[in-house]
């Protein structure tokens, strides 16, 4: 019997409850839920590793994000958060690298389900991951029109400049990408693509259609 109804309960449970007292009588059950769900995520990892061989040696527990939030900067002072993530990277969470993230429960400001790409760039990586696109353009756009990118990951998921970036013509042909700043693909989740029990393999095989924009992202950082 698959446990997702309960968290998905337990997530609504604690919305409306999100205080030390209530989770402190319902952490037994927080604990047996998020071991449940670490199982899949290792087994969505044990998946993926199947096409990438460098995110076999990654655990659930190291990629997986803790559960309280980080509350010194936000006038929300609710101590935890109402879903699970992870983030899959051979370089780790913290990490300018592009990799791969997954969200279930209750949405945020954002919508739950995967994405992939690169967050939280400093200006020299942006500066040259810019640069990158434009000198393989070719490479590029036929990476992100792909057929299976067209149909799981359609839209762009990235906050960008009102102008183009100082040093550029501003009818740039790659304005587009030249005004992102950051690089990121989604895949919206519901409640029913989780309620399969298969749901780790399936988002494995969504993610695989992004792994040549992730390694585009990479490569063209490293080099």
């Amino acid at each position: 019997m698959s446990y997702i109804p309960e968290l998905y309960d337990f997530f609504t449970q604690l919305s409306q409850n999100n205080d030390r007292q209530w989770f402190a009588a319902n952490r037994d059950r927080y604990q047996r839920l998020r071991e449940l769900w670490l199982a899949d995520i290792d087994r969505l990892i044990s998946a993926m590793a199947e096409w990438d061989p460098q995110l076999a040696s990654l655990t659930a527990r190291s990629c997986a994000y803790r559960f309280n939030r980080d509350t010194r900067f936000s006038l929300d002072k609710s101590p935890y958060k109402t879903f699970f993530s992870a983030a899959i990277s051979p370089w780790g969470k913290k990490s300018m690298h592009a990799g791969y993230y997954i969200e279930i429960g209750i949405p945020t400001s954002y919508d739950q389900g995967l994405y992939g790409g690169m967050w939280c760039l400093d200006s020299p990586a942006l500066k040259k991951l810019r640069h990158a696109i434009v000198d393989n353009i070719e490479e590029w756009e036929e990476i992100i029109s792909a057929p299976d990118m067209q149909r799981d990951f359609p839209g762009w998921c990235s906050n960008t400049l009102k102008t183009i970036p100082k040093g550029w013509d501003r009818n740039h042909p790659q304005a587009e990408y030249l005004r992102m700043t950051n690089y990121g693909k989604f895949h919206p989740c519901t409640r029913d693509f989780y309620l399969n029990p298969d749901w780790p393999q399936r988002a494995a095989d969504l993610f695989h259609a992004l792994r040549p924009f992730i390694d585009f992202l990479n490569y063209s950082l490293d080099e």
